[in-house]
């Protein structure tokens, strides 16, 4: 099941992100970052444990971000992660967001849902405040992947 983030799950999403930081797949996110941003988090639950999380954070009138998505070690590749980009998609249409976006070292995940490459100066900059706290900021290896929402909800995409 997927459902909006609660204060009870921060300790948990922290360790999931944590888990992929270790790896420097992505940014480490303080407890007090994740407190403040817990609204735009979403958390996969499955027999009452999370084991996944993503955010959806709104840059603009008309784009977000996908950001911190991250599952747990021993869920991996079981459909998690998609139901999650998944659930952030449809989280970003009711807002009626245009385009959302995400920064990634799997641009192939994010292929299969629906983003294509752009270049990264197309994206405004107020997207590269994170970057500051990359430690490969002046080597980024992510790849800038965006999906445009306005039109009709992806094929194959499964009710809630």
């Amino acid at each position: 099941m997927i459902r909006n983030a609660t204060m009870a799950d921060v300790p948990v999403i922290h360790g999931l992100i944590t888990e992929y930081a270790e790896l420097g797949r992505m940014l480490f996110r303080s407890h007090a970052d994740l407190y403040e941003h817990l609204r735009d988090f979403l958390v996969f639950e499955d027999a009452g444990e999370v084991v996944g999380c993503c955010a959806v954070e709104l840059v603009w009138r008309d784009l977000a971000e996908i950001k911190s998505l991250a599952v747990a070690g021993p869920r991996r590749g079981t459909g998690i992660g998609r139901a999650l980009v998944q659930a952030a998609q449809a989280e970003a249409r009711r807002l009626q967001i245009a385009r959302l976006f995400a920064l990634t070292r799997e641009p192939v995940f994010f292929e299969r849902a629906g983003f294509h490459v752009v270049p990264k100066e197309t994206l405004p900059h107020k997207v590269w405040t994170d970057c500051v706290r990359c430690p490969v900021q002046a080597n980024c290896d992510e790849t800038a992947m965006v999906v445009d929402l306005t039109g009709a909800a992806p094929a194959g995409k499964s009710g809630g």
